[in-house]
């Protein structure tokens, strides 16, 4: 009998955010390539350690990237784009941060804080004002990564050197490394084609050779096992690229390396037959997300190949079922010959690092919850119990049997009152009143807005003041009216700022707010909180995604106090903000002991509650964020329908309940829209607000009803410039997009925006851009003869010319 462990991969961010720190600080000029690399070695060693420490078979190496993993395979193949203009010069850092981040035109000198080499970045080579690459959602989950772009001169080249170096340091640790990287056929279907016409999968001739150069390379170095992730086997592939997965591993399978071919995150499915049959050594399967053809699998994959079960839930923090697993592992074990790998469902990227000591987390919450560290530890024990030896374990069997008992028995996670409002809940509660055509004239007239309103998605920079007086809030040194004044001046400065850059419709900044999610989850009933449950989403961005374990209600109002108070600073619209049910749901670690429609009808109906007390605040304006409803769309398109049902109708449920004058507005960023826009609009938000800059307004066809397709019917805001990036770009580039967009969308329904929030902005680049974006608003204006108050005819429906 044989029974290995070993992980995906790991958290790379470390246990206090050492990565994101010296990132940070490393982009502020603080500290050298070197200082950062040393920072990036240190954790890699510390984390091997842990892997070593429960008793895995091989730690992983590949999996740590000082931004993101697909940015890092761009280097490593030697396909970095063109249009950075790289000389060759340039250190791979240097240009691997102008890839993530951009290089910046500096409309504003030196000293300005926005973090961007002053004269445009031409000192290192890289071409003036090159946008970063466009990022976009991993799968449906809530981390970003960097999209590869390809053309038809697209080349392939190896540059193994830090792949290798990690190979060395991990031997050296003592440990076996099993190396893991994306595989060639996802790493070509996650890119984006930069030519008209040009199909990517054409490349996949070219980049093979570079794949078996590094198995080769790899072997040589002590490697005796590469993990190649195809995680779009999960997908609905079409036939080309089920031929481009055969065609692939039947060449990578003649070289002389024990290739695990590793998929996640959905069934298999149709895609069943085809990955038990590729020439690979073994087959990893998430054994989460696909639980019902796990025993079919086993019975599939040739005896000769490895099994490797994703048995321990990757993507959430509650404790595993231990007995249910074993009972599993055993049936599999006896199918496959008593031969078994075990691991975590997919990479721990997705989960905090260790939740065991917590000190925010409340006392009988915390034994249920199981961060990295834990998850190690469980494929620990049920490796130890597969091998027989339960004695060795019985504690820690018994000690998870206990947390799930008293999890399933606790009061505070089922209550009567909640079931009871859901019950009672009319059938016509996600409705507006009126159609949009009447719901549009009434706001128009309540709001008297020029033509191409100018708008911010809701946040501002959190500058040190504020993160300070936070904390200092946080830890008791500031009491409550204190922490509010600060925070009033801070909300003050902010509505001054905006009415200075002559932005039409405001916001109050989310001074007081941590993060979108969490600030939301601390005011609700059914959510706990962590100290240290941070995750990646991007870069140096950190989450802390709150844990709704019990069943939601909203105890008193969260935000009309802060709104009502922005609103009495000025006599231009203040937007109230909130977050929406979906994005709420995806954005936390959701309870799994009832289907995410019934929490998610529950979140709404606690939304649903703050924007009636908004309204009766008298906001004319709501925006409720849901960034995360394409994020939580099945991958497989059979199971689509159902999730878009109940997620669009859970956003109608929060937004319906208020009047025609009202107008809510709602934001998506950084996801594909355009195959699910009749849902989209189904949520009948009067105004949306997308991602589109970086993709240069490409993400907005599909709302134009381009080539005969769906037609968006309400008013929306495609973003003009990229916020992630710490590039300002000028009024003109921002007007060439909004003449863009305006070919696509009618004038009369366009409204003028950042990509997203500003929150991790400085404040002098925030207020250069959005200086440049109302400067190019008034330009349209004046090219459309138009200014204030909004007009509503005909004249307004037709389109720019470019």
């Amino acid at each position: 009998m044989m029974i290995r462990t070993h992980v995906l991969g790991f958290p790379r961010i470390g246990a206090n955010r050492e990565l994101k720190f010296a990132l940070e600080r490393h982009w502020r000029g603080e500290i050298d390539e070197a200082a950062l690399q040393a920072v990036a070695a240190e954790l890699r060693t510390r984390h091997w350690r842990l892997q070593v420490g429960a008793g895995l078979d091989h730690v992983t190496v590949g999996d740590f990237a000082l931004y993101d993993q697909v940015a890092d395979l761009i280097q490593l193949f030697g396909c970095e784009p063109a249009r950075f203009g790289f000389t060759g010069e340039e250190s791979p850092l240097r240009r691997y941060f102008a890839m993530a981040r951009g290089v910046a035109v500096h409309a504003h000198g030196p000293g300005c804080g926005c973090g961007a080499a002053a004269d445009g970045g031409k000192a290192d080579g890289t071409r003036e004002g090159a946008p970063a690459l466009e990022m976009t959602k991993w799968f449906d989950t809530n981390y970003h990564y960097l999209v590869p772009e390809f053309d038809s001169a697209t080349a392939f080249s190896l540059h193994a050197d830090r792949l290798l170096a990690e190979v060395d340091e991990a031997i050296a640790l003592p440990a076996s490394p099993k190396a893991a990287l994306l595989g060639p056929v996802s790493f070509l279907f996650l890119g984006k084609s930069k030519e008209e016409g040009f199909d990517r999968l054409a490349l996949l001739d070219r980049l093979l050779p570079v794949y078996e150069q590094l198995l080769v390379k790899l072997a040589a170095r002590g490697v005796t096992w590469v993990q190649l992730d195809e995680p779009v086997l999960g997908l609905d592939l079409p036939p080309a690229w089920q031929d481009a997965l055969r065609r692939a591993y039947a060449r990578l399978g003649q070289v002389d390396q024990q290739v695990l071919l590793a998929s996640y995150f959905s069934p298999l499915a149709g895609n069943l037959a085809l990955a038990c049959e590729l020439p690979v050594a073994g087959l990893h399967v998430d054994a989460v997300r696909a639980a019902d053809e796990l025993l079919d699998v086993a019975r599939t994959l040739p005896l000769g190949r490895e099994l490797s079960v994703g048995i321990v839930d990757g993507r959430n923090v509650w404790r595993a079922d231990l007995d249910a697993a074993l009972a599993t592992l055993r049936e599999v074990r006896e199918l496959r010959g008593g031969r078994l790998w075990l691991a975590a469902s997919c990479s721990l990227l997705h989960v905090p690092m260790s939740l065991r000591d917590d000190p925010v987390v409340e006392a009988d919450v915390r034994p249920w919850l199981a961060g990295a560290v834990e998850k190690l530890e469980e494929l620990r024990v049920l490796k130890r119990a597969l091998w027989g030896d339960e004695a060795a374990v019985a504690d820690a069997l018994v000690e998870a049997r206990q947390a799930r008992a008293a999890r399933a028995a606790s009061p505070r996670v089922r209550r009567l009152d909640i079931a009871r409002r859901v019950a009672a809940l009319p059938a016509d509660a996600d409705r507006r009143a009126s159609a949009f055509p009447r719901r549009q004239a009434a706001q128009r007239e309540r709001l008297r807005l020029p033509a191409f309103p100018t708008t911010t998605i809701g946040s501002f920079p959190q500058t040190p003041a504020i993160r300070a007086a936070r904390a200092a809030f946080k830890r008791g040194e500031l009491d409550a009216e204190t922490y509010r004044a600060a925070m009033r001046d801070e909300i003050e400065q902010a509505v001054r700022r905006q009415e200075v850059l002559g932005l039409d419709v405001l916001v109050h900044g989310e001074a007081e707010r941590n993060d979108m999610v969490e600030y939301f989850g601390e005011q609700l009933d059914g959510f706990a909180f962590t100290a240290n449950g941070w995750v990646q989403s991007y870069g140096s961005r950190c989450v802390k995604p709150p844990v709704l374990f019990g069943d939601v209600a909203r105890p008193a109002p969260m935000t009309v106090e802060w709104t009502r108070f922005a609103q009495g600073l000025t006599d231009r619209p203040m937007k109230g903000m909130l977050t929406g049910p979906i994005t709420i749901l995806q954005w936390s670690f959701v309870r799994d002991d009832q289907p995410r429609a019934d929490t998610a009808l529950q979140i709404a109906l606690a939304i649903r509650d703050e924007v009636a007390d908004l309204e009766a605040a008298g906001i004319a304006i709501i925006q409720i964020d849901e960034p995360a409803i394409r994020e939580g769309l099945p991958l497989r398109q059979a199971e689509r329908a159902d999730y878009l049902a109940w997620a669009t109708r859970a956003f109608r449920v929060a937004a319906s309940s208020v009047g025609d004058a009202t107008q809510i507005h709602t934001h998506m960023c950084y996801s594909e829209f355009n195959d699910i826009l009749p849902e989209i609009a189904a949520m009948d938000a009067d105004v949306i607000t997308i991602e589109t800059s970086r993709s240069d307004m490409e993400l907005l066809r599909g709302f134009g009803g381009e080539g005969g397709g769906f037609h968006y019917p309400n008013e929306i805001g495609p973003g003009v410039y990229d916020i992630h990036s710490p590039r300002v770009p000028g009024s003109d580039e921002m007007l060439r997009l909004l003449r863009k967009a305006a070919t696509v969308i009618p004038a009369r329904q366009l409204w003028v925006n950042p990509d997203c929030g500003l929150k991790t902005r400085a404040w002098p680049e925030t207020e250069a851009a959005l200086r440049h974006m109302v400067a190019a608003a008034q330009v349209l204006r004046a090219e459309l003869g138009r200014g204030s108050p909004r007009a509503t005819g005909a004249a307004e429906s037709g389109a720019i010319a470019g």
